[in-house]
């Protein structure tokens, strides 16, 4: 068996009282693994693998709390199942590390650049007045999974470093090229006089469905504000306007979530494309 006594319970007088019922929440913790289909002894308790792991670690802390505060919340009622489903999650992230075939962690800036072609995807987003920050950092961290070529940030758009922008963007931020700009009118006519095609992402009588279109390189799309859309001005100075249909009673979708959707098609169309230009050449 391990050794859970920590340098918090060596003095002895500590250690017997924080003792106490400690086979009581061992068992609590064990029932409550076990009901997640873990088996405490044969998959982490007595393996080698996770000697030292913070799954180990929150286990032993459970059953041998180190202070007062700890004992208390430690007997509080369902703490057993809270406790073992952040364990559940520790050893399933740890395996997840482990195996080689999986590829849900975060790629190195020297794998990127080994790996992937050095120039950016042709799309730029711009953001016209959006008002959510985490609406805002769920785009940029979509832009930058793409390796889009920029994203404008207009008007009263969030913009890093606002702590909320950089919280969504989970680290994105850094990677993703982006320029604010006051005005979204303006910021259009600039991308068309640099040869950008621009298409207004809103719900109109005019606009096009999604899957109906042919996208274009290079190509800004301009998504609105979550309230009021894209300003009239500026989709009038957009080259076209497209849409995603919905189905249901709502019209349309989160912003972030029609961004994702857009700029995935573009890409599924320029690999497509390229494709076809590969086998015929």
């Amino acid at each position: 068996p391990l050794d859970y006594k920590s340098r918090s319970t060596a003095d002895p007088d500590a250690e017997a009282k924080f003792t106490i019922g400690n086979e009581a929440r061992r068992e609590r913790l064990h029932t409550a693994l076990i009901d997640l289909g873990i088996d405490p002894d044969s998959s982490f308790v007595n393996s080698p693998e996770f000697r030292g792991s913070a799954a180990l670690r929150m286990y032993a802390s459970f059953i041998l709390p180190k202070s007062e505060g700890a004992l208390a919340m430690a007997e509080a009622p369902q703490r057993a199942s809270v406790i073992a489903n952040s364990i559940a999650f520790m050893i399933r992230e740890h395996r997840s590390h482990r195996e080689e075939w999986l590829r849900n962690h975060d790629r190195s800036l020297e794998e990127v650049a080994s790996t992937l072609p050095g120039s950016r995807k042709p799309l730029t987003i711009v953001l016209d007045n959006i008002r959510s920050a985490y609406n805002v950092g769920n785009i940029i961290r979509a832009a930058e999974a793409a390796r889009l070529e920029s994203i404008s940030l207009c008007g009263m758009t969030p913009s890093p470093p606002n702590p909320k922008v950089l919280k969504t963007a989970l680290g994105a931020a850094e990677y993703v090229p982006y320029v604010s700009n006051i005005n979204t009118l303006e910021a259009v006519r600039e991308l068309k006089k640099q040869g950008v095609t621009v298409w207004g992402v809103e719900t109109t009588s005019k606009s096009k469905p999604l899957w109906k279109t042919q996208i274009p390189r290079p190509l800004a799309l301009v998504f609105g504000n979550e309230l009021v859309g894209v300003d009239a001005e500026v989709l009038q100075e957009c080259d076209d306007l497209v849409c995603i249909p919905t189905l249901g009673v709502k019209n349309s979708l989160n912003v972030a979530t029609c961004a994702s959707v857009l700029i995935w098609e573009a890409l599924r169309q320029w690999d497509e494309a390229d494709e076809e230009d590969a086998s015929t050449s």
